[in-house]
């Protein structure tokens, strides 16, 4: 172990016995961004950034799991991404599908899939559905998994879904505009049922949320951190929670 390691040791236990349970967020999102930045510092192949970022992942999960963080989003693939070109596109969603296959096997973690599966190659979205589908009974930290994601996409699904909903039940659209609130368009976003994020971290030092969780982040607190995803560590980790329980939460009051 070298003397970085030691003093990098020393540095999370530290970090850690200064957090206490009521300052930890209950929903973390992350914007894993800069693997292809990172691949390409690192001489690497822009495939071989998507498997460290991959490999990050499950690492990730356990340092929320063991704060007793209850949700995590993670965002993996954007629709934005999905315009690339497929030689892109394709190697991306092999690791993503390996990747929530390896999650779902664990059996650690009760995953739900978010984002526009219809823009997806179907094949891809019958593995991703069947492997989030194995992971329906599991009682523990829930996992969001973000693949075809867009803010402004998700909201136009909801609305879409709500639209279809009230039209069912047989109401005309100046009938569900009288009634229209905020809860009814909740109702219907991917993450429905689920608590907003209270903390969203993004990497690469990039200071934009480009879209990730539109409605559901207004009164986040948020944590840039300039490290590319696949070298984000313990110590960056839990340096954005104390950040975050540093920070007085005014809910836009």
């Amino acid at each position: 172990m070298s003397i970085s390691d030691l003093v990098y040791g020393v540095y999370e236990r530290r970090l850690l016995k200064d957090l206490s349970p009521e300052q930890t967020p209950k929903h973390v999102g992350a914007i894993v961004d800069g693997n292809r930045r990172w691949a390409r510092g690192a001489g690497a192949g822009v495939a071989d950034g998507y498997q460290a970022g991959a490999d990050k992942i499950p690492e990730f999960l356990g340092w929320c799991d063991e704060l007793g963080v209850q949700v995590v989003t993670l965002w993996l693939l954007s629709t934005d991404n999905l315009e690339r070109a497929e030689s892109d596109v394709k190697p991306l969603l092999e690791v993503i599908e390996s990747l929530v296959d390896e999650l779902a096997d664990s059996g650690r973690w009760r995953m739900r899939l978010i984002g526009a599966l219809e823009l997806l190659p179907e094949a891809s979205a019958r593995r991703l559905q069947d492997a989030v589908g194995r992971t329906e009974g599991v009682e523990a930290m829930a996992v969001n998994i973000g693949v075809g994601y867009g803010g402004r996409q998700e909201l136009a699904d909801a609305m879409r879904s709500l639209l279809v909903e009230q039209a069912d039940k047989g109401l005309t659209l100046e009938e569900l505009a009288d009634v229209l609130d905020v809860e009814h368009i909740a109702e219907h976003l991917y993450t429905k049922g689920q608590p907003d994020p209270d903390l969203v971290i993004r990497t690469s030092g990039e200071q934009r949320l480009s879209g990730f969780l539109l409605w559901q982040s207004v009164y986040s607190e948020y944590y840039f951190c300039e490290a590319m995803w696949p070298a984000f560590r313990k110590v960056d980790f839990l340096r954005a929670i104390r950040s975050y329980a540093a920070r007085e939460r005014r809910f836009g009051q």
